[in-house]
């Protein structure tokens, strides 16, 4: 078990790799002055997107990127643990992947994680996005055992799928991450109680950095990064949707408690579902 300090930075990143680097190393240093010793940034770090032929323009693969670079060189400086949320990567195949990165206090990359869910949604007011139309999904859950906690990774959309947390909590994850560039619209409706949910019904912590505010390609994201305790409480909140960062401090033996308290995950049962329209049964998982 660890008592550690973690860092949420909030963000609102634009176009240019390069500007949003400036903005990404100097939050990153003011959450390491505050203490720190654990810092997450949100999804898309290095530059937020819309037109195909800029991204193309603006992202590369993972040895040439000028996020990951810094992102090393920032945890081994600092002496942290250094979660970059994401950042747009071109794979081997060309093809870009939406993917997470965690270095250790020495600069060593700890795990890297690709996004599984992609954002393909028609909401109201004709807002619509199709993620899966410029990003390839990931095919595996990450739950990487570090020094401070055991740490599960989701991004954004990936929330609003449960099996994924609870697949991570029965592999250890005492803290559950959720980078995140939730749109305004959704982030209003269902942001804090999806993350709470999260955090409850896997007794972990649960951090969520987001990014926040109008954006260069005309998207708005909802903010309100959130540090969230195993039984539910809100630990830390950015209120707002400004760049910023927000600390609480994380004790892992909290999420022991938790679950000992209301061992759900043990609990679970196999069962199946029937249909009572003639149609016979559905095999169902409790997990």
């Amino acid at each position: 078990m660890a008592i550690f300090k973690a860092a949420a930075v909030q963000m609102r990143s634009g176009k240019e790799p390069e500007r949003n680097a400036l903005d990404f190393e100097a939050l990153v240093r003011e959450a390491a002055g505050l203490g720190a010793t654990y810092v997450q940034t949100p999804e898309m770090t290095g530059a937020i997107v819309g037109d195909k032929d800029a991204r193309a323009a603006a992202f590369t693969s993972e040895d040439r990127d000028l996020i990951v670079a810094l992102g090393r060189k920032l945890a081994a400086e600092l002496g942290i643990h250094l979660h970059v949320g994401s950042t747009a990567i071109v794979r081997a195949d060309g093809k870009l992947a939406n993917r997470a990165f965690l270095f250790g206090p020495d600069g060593g990359a700890l795990a890297s994680y690709d996004k599984i869910h992609m954002f393909d949604v028609d909401l109201d007011n004709g807002e619509s996005w199709r993620e899966s139309s410029a990003y390839e999904p990931g095919t595996e859950a990450i739950v990487a055992d570090t020094s401070l906690a055991k740490i599960g990774f989701a991004i954004c959309y990936d929330l609003r799928f449960p099996q994924l947390f609870r697949a991570e909590a029965l592999a250890g994850a005492e803290l559950l991450t959720v980078p995140a560039a939730f749109t305004r619209q959704t982030g209003l409706a269902h942001w804090h109680p999806l993350l709470r949910a999260r955090a409850i019904e896997n007794g972990a912590f649960v951090i969520a950095s987001a990014q926040g505010g109008k954006h260069e390609d005309g998207r708005e994201t909802f903010g309100h990064s959130l540090i969230i305790d195993p039984w539910g409480r809100i630990l830390a909140e950015a209120d707002h949707d400004e760049p910023g960062v927000i600390i609480a401090e994380i004790d892992t033996q909290h999420s022991a408690d938790a679950r000992k308290k209301i061992p759900n995950l043990k609990n679970a049962r196999e069962f199946g579902v029937a249909l009572r329209a003639g149609q016979g049964a559905l095999r169902g998982a409790a997990s």
